[in-house]
């Protein structure tokens, strides 16, 4: 049986060439190369056969979305978005909403999922927006930022208050009443399509709603899961991208009548760089392994590769640098994207500290051995 992925690399390869640096200086991807791998079922290649996906593993679907990291972060943020979108709809929808979503993502329709609020990030208990039934209907009122690809999305997956628990809503873009902001300039992943995404009385039928009734942090982790990891791998892609870039001009770089490679603290950095990659990726397998077994520490295991991995990405990307030098410091260049798209892996799906929360709160409650 021909494995679900291959010849992927070769049509993202196809699809970026050495465009990634104008649009990240444009700050948008052009639409057909997201619809060519999104019809392709690639940008959410771990959704199920049955509905028209591909159904690969977590771990090889994290391979594959490192390398799409390695070569634009933008589109990679975007695969992430899509992902964890059909992978909300998969844990908390119906067979009915399975089958009316999930062929749809799988077959070209882009989508986002909406979280943070203007008084809600880290800290989404403060989530003000509401789900409210009237009749058959539901009526979605709320303000969500930085949604990444909602400036993309067809359809946006959107958290909020629903009863006495947390709901998600499947919401059309072009519904009356939801207006699509586009985030001006962001620092990283600027291509991503990040927006603000207000939602004025905007009226779907009640099947619309996934999981009404949830305890709100049962939901918001369940929909995270799947985007800590797929960010922990882009991460490791970053790390790759960079790694390649400091190798090749510490190599051909001479200084002092010999390589930069032939200094030892250049060597230093090198090695740390290294170093960073084979801990990301480690770490990042163990999730996936987690993932595709089933095990119980999935959740623990996704946080923590997104913990390590944006932390070895930040401090890896800022080595690249170093050794890259003014050569790094051009607008778009592989390297200076990657210093502020590492940067903002940081603070995304659960900032640094509160990932550590989280691993906190875990080495509290383990049993000793």
């Amino acid at each position: 049986m021909p494995e679900p992925l291959a010849g992927a690399r070769e049509i993202v390869d196809d699809l970026v060439g050495d465009r990634a640096a104008g649009w990240d200086r444009a700050g948008l991807i052009p639409d057909e190369v997201l619809r060519k791998p999104a019809a392709r079922g690639l940008l959410c290649a771990q959704v199920p056969e049955a509905f028209g996906g591909l159904g690969a593993s977590s771990a090889a679907n994290g391979e594959f979305t490192a390398y799409v990291g390695s070569r634009c972060s933008s589109l990679r943020s975007v695969m992430t978005s899509q992902g964890m979108a059909a992978w909300t709809i998969q844990r908390l929808g119906n067979p009915q909403q399975h089958a009316a979503y999930l062929p749809e993502l799988a077959g070209g329709r882009l989508a986002a999922v909406a979280f943070s609020e203007p008084e809600a990030g880290s800290d989404l208990s403060a989530m003000t927006t509401a789900i409210e039934p009237d009749g058959d209907d539901v009526v979605v009122r709320g303000q969500k930022v930085w949604t990444t690809a909602a400036h993309y999305a067809d359809m946006i997956v959107v958290v909020g208050r629903h009863g006495s628990g947390a709901a998600a809503v499947v919401v059309p873009a072009s519904a009356p009443g939801v207006t699509v902001r586009r985030v001006p300039q962001p620092s990283g992943c600027r291509a991503a399509g990040h927006a603000d995404v207000r939602l004025d009385d905007v009226r779907l039928p009640a099947s619309a709603v996934l999981g009404g009734g949830q305890p709100l942090a049962l939901l918001v982790t369940t929909a995270l899961a799947y985007g800590r990891i797929s960010v922990a791998w882009g991460c490791v892609g970053i790390l790759r991208a960079c790694l390649d870039a400091a190798r090749d001009h510490a190599r051909t770089r001479r200084q002092f009548g010999k390589p930069l490679a032939g200094h030892q603290l250049v060597g230093r950095h090198l090695a740390n760089l290294l170093t960073a990659e084979q801990i990301a990726t480690r770490v990042c397998e163990h999730a996936s392994w987690c993932w595709d077994g089933g095990s119980p520490d999935m959740v623990v295991a996704s946080v923590l590769a997104k913990q390590v991995s944006a932390v070895q990405a930040a401090q890896g990307a800022a080595a690249a640098v170093q050794v890259l030098g003014s050569a790094a410091a051009h607008e778009g260049h592989v390297v200076e994207r990657a210093y502020r798209d590492a940067k903002l892996m940081e603070l995304i799906e659960g900032s640094t500290e509160i990932c550590q929360l989280i691993l906190a709160n875990h080495a509290v409650s383990m049993t000793v051995t």
